[in-house]
């Protein structure tokens, strides 16, 4: 496996080269200490791998993993940085990263993350999986309370007793409102919701918890 170097420090650099070499399996092409120089080696030597930095002068690694995806697509990088930071962590997945691991990983860590994407696949360390789900998680809920928020309290009431089976007479005898009105309250709730029939507005409120499913 054909792997470059890019760090802006010489003796991390060469820590790697030999931890790599001792492997058997990794044969170092090259070092580059920027991004810059870090795409022109990739386009002399077209490594499997590139282990990149995040934080260097002159190109930093996320635009240096972004141009270097873009024209050499067979190369994939694995960014080995210090930082925990969700927005590095984000940028360098949009920029094409098939990994992401922290500096203070152990060597091991380091040799099965290339092997896992040499071999098709993604690695990240712990911290960095929990930080990617935990975001994730966190804008799911985010967009279900958003999607919630538009409705009133009247609106979310209706769309229970919708989900519950309920007809238009028994939803406006339990409101104490007239069947018009809650068909007025039905068609705001589709709009709302981008729903095109009664059985999307109960999968709705079941998904989001409003109701509990029928036994």
């Amino acid at each position: 496996m054909r792997v470059l170097l890019v760090d802006d420090h010489t003796l991390f650099r060469q820590g790697l080269r030999t931890l790599l070499e001792k492997h058997g399996a990794f044969q170092v092409v090259g070092e580059a200490e920027d991004g810059r120089s870090a795409v022109k080696l990739v386009e002399q030597f077209h490594p499997d791998i590139v282990v990149m930095d995040i934080a260097m002068k002159g190109l930093n690694g996320i635009e240096a993993t972004r141009q270097v995806r873009q024209r050499f697509p067979r190369t994939q990088v694995v960014v080995l940085s210090m930082h925990l930071l969700e927005s590095y962590v984000r940028q360098a997945l949009e920029s094409g990263a098939a990994g992401y691991l922290l500096k203070s990983a152990a060597g091991n860590e380091l040799i099965a993350a290339l092997e896992s994407v040499r071999n098709g696949g993604s690695y990240f360390s712990a911290p960095v999986s929990r930080m990617i789900v935990e975001g994730y998680l966190e804008t799911n809920r985010a967009a279900k309370a958003e999607k919630l928020s538009i409705l009133t309290p009247r609106e979310r009431e209706v769309l229970q007793l919708i989900a519950e089976g309920n007809s238009y007479k028994e939803i406006a005898a339990a409101l104490k409102i007239s069947p018009k009105t809650v068909g007025q309250h039905r068609e705001r709730l589709m709009q709302k919701l981008h729903c095109r029939r009664t059985a999307e507005l109960v999968k709705y409120a079941l998904r989001e918890g409003l109701t509990p499913a029928i036994e």
